[in-house]
């Protein structure tokens, strides 16, 4: 399978992928450059805002809010009036620290998690923040805390600390929000790159994309099997999600940012959008409770 443009993004590290099933549009981030960008499913066109943060990941908020992640806390964004509040800081005492990817779980809860800017191992964190803002700290020790999702159950949650090539299985209790862990599900060979974002689909397997593996991955983790990949034109590829009406395409990120010029040249298309259609449906991205 292959990829073709969506759009011309050009990101220095385009991520966090989610699809908005009430405006049909798809969301996502260009995280060192601030910018945040909504692609219309039905009439095709895009926006995007620029900010004075470093924008790591976009939620679905209320009152037709998006909630983004910005430098070391979350702020709430109204696309139609641009306005901006930040809300919340997840990350005070060192500045060197910022978030990253993140998910909502089917209460609405938001796990956010962290890393050094300098990937310092084991500075980041994961993070759990609720209805009142509250947040508790679910795992330490983290480099790159990246890919978070839930099995369609809501009974496990996987999850990804880049540099360990692992991709974690918790169980997970959907009322208490708890997790507990059960077992490295699917350990990635140092040859197909590092695993970064992810989604799964309805079937339980996981889409996961490989920063330096030019693609998406499809992994069954029940037993840990490589089952597809689909090609992408660009090595650093990020993070991926279920989209469009029948949650039957993948939107896909890359980066460009880490990339010298002699492989600009040779792969023009990183940090570009890219959709296919897959033979798979996903879920639609939950909202947050806030």
């Amino acid at each position: 399978m292959k990829a073709t443009v969506l759009y011309p993004s050009q990101c220095q590290l385009g991520e966090g992928p989610i699809w908005h099933a009430v405006k049909n549009c798809c969301y996502w981030v260009d995280i060192e450059s601030g910018m945040l960008f909504e692609y219309h499913w039905i009439n095709k066109s895009t926006r995007s805002w620029t900010f004075d943060f470093k924008v790591t990941m976009v939620a679905i908020g209320q009152n037709n809010s998006l909630i983004l992640g910005l430098n070391g806390g979350i702020g709430r964004f109204d696309p139609e009036s641009a306005k901006l509040d930040y809300i919340l800081d997840i990350e005070t005492e060192n500045k060197d620290i910022r978030c990253n990817d993140a998910a909502c779980d089917s209460k609405g809860r938001l796990w956010i998690g962290s890393m050094h800017k300098a990937f310092e191992q084991g500075a980041g964190s994961l993070y759990v923040i609720d209805k009142d803002l509250k947040i508790n700290t679910v795992l330490t020790d983290l480099t790159i805390s990246n890919g978070i999702c839930w099995s369609a159950d809501n009974s496990r949650l996987y999850f990804i600390d880049s540099p360990t090539r692992v991709i974690q299985s918790f169980s997970f209790n959907e009322e208490t929000g708890e997790i507990q862990f059960e077992k490295n599900a699917i350990e990635i060979p140092p040859e197909l790159g590092i695993p970064d974002g992810m989604t799964i689909d309805q079937e339980g397997m996981l889409w996961i994309a490989h920063w330096g593996g030019y693609g998406i991955y499809k992994w069954n983790p029940n037993n840990g099997s490589l089952l597809d990949k689909i090609e992408i034109p660009a090595p650093y590829v990020t993070s991926c999600t279920f989209a469009g009406i029948n949650l039957d395409h993948l939107v896909i990120t890359t980066a460009k940012g880490d990339l010298n010029q002699e492989d600009l040249v040779r792969y023009p298309e990183s940090g570009n959008t890219f959709w296919l259609k897959v033979d798979a449906k996903g879920f639609e991205s939950n909202p947050c409770i806030f």
